[in-house]
């Protein structure tokens, strides 16, 4: 036993890339996606107490303290497969700073914060590979967030990773327009309109990671999302007039990210110029990041 608790801070992703390939049986979809954590984040706090069963509080009200949520749930699932926890209960504190259903990750980065917190406070007893297992049973999504890497390569559901090299000297600028939006009915869209190419996009060059810039960017999900929420484009257009590299929505949004390269300096000044514009136009929610 390493201590008894553990505060750990659970970071927001973005999709760099996100092509999906084909849709499966089981009603999952083939995906290619490069993912890059990015520094916004949940802070996660895991108490370990005598006494079985599971207590969790929340910041917000907007989401479910108990096996509704996916907290709950990744906790529930690790004691399940670990015996040196037998015995032991757990008190979870979630103190939320991605917003919701935002194409950030972040409910999947909070279950995967989890995952690792509670093996590390158990003298990491589940092997890497055990732990990816049971990450996946959670979602595509909590994989990545209880690996190392800042950045990886996925394929598969997003359960198959390979480390690449994070997009880099460059700052984001997240923007988010104050709504959620559900990944499902995206998905369900896409698959509509794709439904003439039989599920299957086909013709696309596979990425390597080797030689992943910021020229390979691209979502395959954004024009569904953008027609159900035109918004997102107005705000793709003013983030490119107010000077930035390169815009995309990540995931299925409805958060988009502007990318800023060149020095720090500059990236700084330009990043603060976009964000000034964003607040004096339209008053969304911004989260400026490395």
């Amino acid at each position: 036993m390493n201590s008894f608790d553990l505060r750990l801070k659970a970071p927001a992703k973005i999709n760099l890339v996100l092509r999906v390939l084909a849709r499966r049986s089981d009603g999952y979809h083939e995906l290619e996606t490069w993912m890059q954590k990015v520094g916004l984040f949940d802070v996660v706090t895991l108490r370990l107490r005598k006494s079985p069963g599971i207590e969790m509080s929340c910041s917000t009200e907007a989401l479910p303290q108990d096996e509704g949520n996916l907290v709950w749930r990744a906790a529930e699932l690790f004691f399940r497969h670990s015996v040196r926890s037998l015995g032991w209960g757990l008190a979870i504190d979630l103190q939320k700073n991605i917003p919701i259903a935002a194409g950030l990750g972040g409910g999947s980065s909070d279950a995967g914060t989890v995952l690792r917190g509670l093996n590390t406070l158990f003298d990491n007893e589940l092997s890497e590979e055990a732990l990816l297992e049971l990450a996946l049973m959670l979602g595509a999504d909590v994989p990545f967030f209880t690996v190392d890497a800042q950045s990886v390569l996925a394929t598969g559901v997003g359960e198959k990773m390979v480390p690449v090299n994070p997009l880099s000297p460059c700052s984001f600028l997240l923007v988010n327009p104050g709504f959620s939006v559900s990944t499902a009915a995206v998905f369900e869209k896409f698959a509509l309109t794709e439904a003439a190419k039989n599920s299957t996009i086909s013709g696309l060059p596979k990425l390597r990671p080797e030689t992943l810039t910021l020229s390979d960017l691209e979502n395959d999900l954004e024009k569904v999302t953008l027609e159900m929420f035109p918004v997102i484009g107005d705000i793709k257009d003013e983030l490119r007039d107010a000077g930035a590299d390169h815009v995309l929505m990540s995931g299925s949004g409805p958060t988009v990210f502007a990318v800023f390269t060149g020095s720090l300096r500059r990236r700084h000044e330009a990043v603060e110029r976009a964000a000034d514009r964003m607040r004096r136009t339209r008053g969304e929610i911004l989260y400026r990041v490395e």
